[in-house]
């Protein structure tokens, strides 16, 4: 992890892993495309979490695709650099994460996003392949603090869960 020697903020995680993603990701034939059913998959996850924005991301070494993506409208655009945003650290941490203000915690809440979206809380997970790659994150954000309390952290994880079995059905010729 790097730190800025002036406010000693968390920057965006070193991830090493990034290049092999990369390379898992074209194998799977995703990742830097829009597709359909990601994008119903973030319709889904929106309505069970009740939150106006979720995405399906896929992270390479120098930004993020929202290759899902559900919005109040469709002006959001689907790529965003890597340093913005939480899911670089869903990523690399390899776990979930819960801010349910963003605010609350000074490392996160100087992330761009804060002040050019408005994002206030944000709930991901890590999509964990077979191969033990993360390929990338389902996450929902609200420009509202919320408590997403652990009935939330369940269903993020429930539906990664979820999407890393689709894709795996897409792999071995199931869908």
């Amino acid at each position: 992890m790097r730190y800025d020697p002036t406010g000693h903020l968390l920057l965006t995680p070193v991830d090493k892993e990034a290049p092999a993603r990369v390379r898992r990701l074209r194998g799977l034939g995703i990742g830097d495309r829009v597709d359909p059913e990601f994008d119903l998959f973030a319709g889904r996850l929106a309505k069970l979490t009740g939150a106006p924005y979720a995405m399906v991301n896929f992270i390479d070494e120098n930004r993020q695709f929202f290759a899902g993506l559900h919005t109040p409208d469709s002006s959001m655009e689907r790529y965003m650099a890597r340093d913005h945003g939480y899911c670089p650290h869903v990523v690399v941490r390899r776990k979930a994460l819960v801010l349910e203000d963003v605010c609350d915690y000074p490392r996160f809440a100087g992330n761009p996003v804060v002040d050019e979206i408005g994002i206030r809380s944000y709930l991901g997970a890590p999509l964990i392949d077979r191969t033990g790659i993360v390929l990338g994150t389902v996450c929902v954000v609200d420009v509202e603090p919320r408590r997403w309390g652990r009935a939330g952290l369940d269903t993020i994880k429930t539906m990664a869960a979820e999407l890393v079995e689709q894709i795996h059905r897409r792999e071995d010729g199931g869908i």
